[in-house]
This record gives structure tokens, C-alpha cells and sequence, in this order.
């Protein structure tokens, strides 16, 4: 017996089935239909314990019985009735003016309950979010972050609904929110408001460790961090049994600040600007035109002039589409590939994330077709990804193949098959200089 097979729950009152058909669009407010969706939630709920019932029985079950596609559905109709229920509230809290009623309906703190009260009202003032958070289609914590960004940065709503019904986590979407908002602040004195809200903080925990909490400038957070990965990287490598990656940064930090690890060995800091910002003297950063840090955001152009000063300057020529241009076909990735990549996808060149998850910390460099198999190195064909999903790719594939490695199959005399081959395209033009 599947989750399809299981008995329904009694069937709803005639109430229940009538106010159900009920468009919004058919509904006049009224303290009497109030009353109704009141009858109507309350029935409603009553419906969601009997599922819930239901579901722990189905959770019984032996294995074999199980309908793995029926509790996916599941599922998918939890999380809508909770963004349901999530709208709903908010609105109706928001009409009464108290987030106390919220917070206290909810279990949550009057904090969360305020800011719910904050979207709700967003939702108002923008049709299409509002559309998208009242029909389920937005949980609160999205609805959140596109009506703060649609504050800062109007015209981000819709850009960012797409990124939300293109099945974006919810950290992807924060990045892309936090970007749009700093972009749209950049020339109203971003980076004299980040000077002064710099700060370190240590406290003991409960546990009796050391927590540390700082809030630091773009290049000297996005400095430290990059030093922090490359140690942490060479303890996990060291390591003999594996561990999750943030233990080993927190092995990493003492290391530098002790001077017991170098944390050399990549690149500290990546500046990306536009060759007419330096032209006109590292003064502004006009339309179309980049003065970041990819995966951090943007800086003031007098800053990336004086890390310029001492830096290694590397050119990159993009054609407004890619930079797709650069092949390989070597074991390591070239010098000119990786700088591609660190840069992130084209145009926005907001840093590599994984390609499954959205993290940007512990990538490694998965390729369309391995190397093994005659392969080629580019931009195009390495995909950025956690080590987690390295591995479970490769459970996958040995589950799949009832073996613990994949056989490496190779072209004809060991070569790139001729598909692989450069199709005659330019390559991209790189140069190093050292100042």
C-alpha cells in the first residue's frame, strides 16, 4: 500500500465547499464574510491534522511501500499551504496594526512579526509581488527579501520573481538582492557608511568556546576570507578523516594569526574594474561599467586604485556576452581560465557558486567531460561545485554502475575527440603584468 492508497479524510462541510470555490476577485469585505473565512480557516486546519495523521501512518510503512513521487507532492503542498498561511497572517495582522497578534499566533518573536508586517504592506505597494506572495508562490523569507530590494533598487521585483520561479535557492536570491541593493547605493556614500559600520566582537558560549562576530570593508573581508579558505584547504587535504568544511576554517584562523600557516598559494583578492574607470582617473563608475569585488560587491574606485598600486594586473577582453573563448586541454587549469572563472558567469561577474546549492565557499572545478576521457578545460565545460556534491555525484554514478569508479574512456589515441576540437573561434587575449 502506497501514500495514494491511504484512506481520505472525511469530507468537508457544506460551508467548507462552498466558501472553497470562492474566487478573491468575487469576495466584498464584509464583518460577515470575515465571520465565513474564520469558519472556513478553522475547518481548514482541521483538514491539515487529519493529513498530518495521515502522513505519520504512511511514515510506518515499509520501505519497499512507499511512493516516493506521491510524498514529494506532499510535501510541495505543505510548503504552499505554509506560504498560504504565511500571507494570510501578515495581511491580516497588518490591517490590525499589532505584531504582537502575529507573534503570539505564531510562536515567533515580535522582531520576525514586524518585519512580516513590513512585507505584507511592500506586497501592497507592488502588484506583482503582492500576486506572487498572496497566491503561495512566495514563502515569507523571499517576499522579505525582494520587497526590501524593491525599496532600495526599484524595478528588482521582477528580475527577482524569475530567479524565484526559476527554482533559485533562497541564498542565491539573497545574493542577488544584496547585489542589486548595494549597486543601487553605491554612489550615495557606500563606502564611507561601511568604514564606520566595521566592528569586531568576541563573547563566550554556553559551551564555553569563543564566538567571534565582525562586520569588515569588502577588501579586507574578501582578503582574509580567500587567505582563510587556502589554509583551511590544505588541512582538510592533510586531514585523515573528513570533516565539515567550516571546522577546518576554524582551524585555519588561529594558524595565520599565530603565523603557523601561510594561507598562500591562490589569489588574496580579485578587483574587477572597467578599463574606462581608470582611464578617467579612478574618479566614478558610469552605466554599463564595473569598480567590485565578484561575489562581494562593489568599492570605491579610490580603493581599487590603491590596491592596483601594489597588485598583479591581469587584462580581460569581453565581448558583452562571454568569455568563453579560452580552451584547454591540460590537467591543471591555465592561469587565463582560472581568472575566467573566479570571475563568475558573464555579464553580472558576481563570483562562482555551486552550480547545486548556491554556496560560494569549498568549490571545487567539475568538468562537463573529464579530463580522462580527452576533455577540454574552459570556462564553458568546468562547472563550479562543493565538495559534497562531488561526492554524492560520484555515489551516484558507482550506485549506477554497480562499481566504485567509473572507467575512463578515452578518444582515439588518447586525443580529444574532434568535436572537442577549437571550432576557429579567437582565443581570448590575456596578459600578466606585475606594478
Amino acid at each position: 500500500m502506497g501514500l495514494e492508497d491511504l484512506p481520505s479524510p472525511p469530507g468537508r462541510s457544506t460551508a467548507f465547499a462552498k466558501n472553497a470555490n470562492v474566487s478573491r476577485e468575487s469576495v466584498t469585505p464584509s464583518w460577515h464574510h470575515l465571520r465565513m473565512e474564520v469558519q472556513l480557516l478553522s475547518e481548514a486546519a482541521d483538514l491539515v491534522d487529519r493529513a498530518n495523521q495521515l502522513v505519520e501512518k504512511a511514515g510506518r510503512l515499509r520501505t519497499a511501500e512507499r511512493s516516493t513521487g506521491a510524498i514529494r507532492r506532499v510535501v510541495a503542498a505543505y510548503g504552499r499551504l505554509v506560504k498560504l498561511g504565511s500571507a494570510g497572517g501578515a495581511t491580516a495582522a497588518r490591517i490590525l496594526g499589532d505584531p504582537g497578534t502575529l507573534a503570539g499566533a505564531t510562536g515567533t518573536s515580535i522582531t520576525k512579526a514586524k518585519e512580516a508586517l513590513k512585507t505584507a504592506e511592500a506586497a501592497d505597494q507592488t502588484p506583482e509581488l503582492g500576486e506572487a506572495f498572496r497566491s503561495g508562490e512566495l514563502s515569507l523569507d523571499q517576499a522579505t527579501e525582494i520587497a526590501k530590494t524593491e525599496k532600495v533598487a526599484p524595478g528588482s521585483a521582477g528580475p527577482l520573481l524569475e530567479r524565484v520561479r526559476g527554482g533559485a535557492p533562497i541564498k542565491v536570491l539573497r545574493d542577488e538582492g544584496r547585489r542589486r541593493r548595494l549597486e543601487a547605493q553605491f554612489s550615495e556614500g557606500l563606502a564611507k557608511r561601511q568604514r564606520e559600520a566595521r566592528y569586531l566582537w568576541h563573547g563566550i558560549t554556553d559551551q564555553g568556546m569563543y564566538r567571534l562576530e565582525a562586520e569588515l570593508e569588502p577588501e579586507v573581508g574578501a582578503r582574509l576570507v580567500n587567505r582563510l579558505e587556502a589554509q583551511a584547504r590544505r588541512l582538510s587535504k592533510a586531514a585523515r578523516h573528513a570533516e565539515p568544511f567550516p571546522r577546518y576554517l576554524a582551524d585555519a584562523l588561529p594558524d595565520l594569526v599565530t603565523g603557523k600557516g601561510s594561507g598562500k598559494g591562490k589569489t588574496e583578492l580579485v578587483v574587477l574594474v572597467s578599463q574606462g574607470v581608470a582611464q578617467r582617473g579612478w574618479q566614478d563608475v558610469q552605466d554599463g561599467e564595473f569598480c567590485k569585488i565578484p561575489g562581494v560587491g562593489p568599492i570605491d574606485p579610490d580603493t581599487a586604485r590603491r590596491i592596483a598600486d601594489d597588485a598583479f594586473l591581469s587584462g580581460i577582453f569581453f565581448d558583452g556576452e562571454d568569455l568563453r573563448q579560452i580552451k584547454r586541454w591540460t590537467r591543471h587549469i591555465p592561469a587565463a581560465v582560472k581568472a575566467a572563472l573566479n570571475l563568475g558567469d558573464p555579464p553580472g561577474f558576481d563570483g562562482p557558486r555551486c552550480e547545486d546549492c548556491g554556496m560560494r565557499h569549498g568549490l571545487e572545478w567539475d568538468h562537463d567531460d573529464p579530463r580522462a576521457n580527452g576533455g577540454e578545460t574552459s570556462v564553458e565545460t568546468s562547472n563550479p561545485v562543493t565538495g559534497d556534491v562531488i561526492r554524492r555525484r560520484r555515489r551516484v554514478i558507482a550506485r549506477r554502475e554497480g562499481s566504485g569508479r567509473r572507467a575512463p574512456v578515452r578518444a582515439e589515441g588518447g586525443q580529444p575527440s574532434a568535436e572537442s576540437q577549437p571550432g576557429g573561434r579567437r582565443p581570448l587575449g590575456s596578459f600578466d603584468t606585475t606594478r
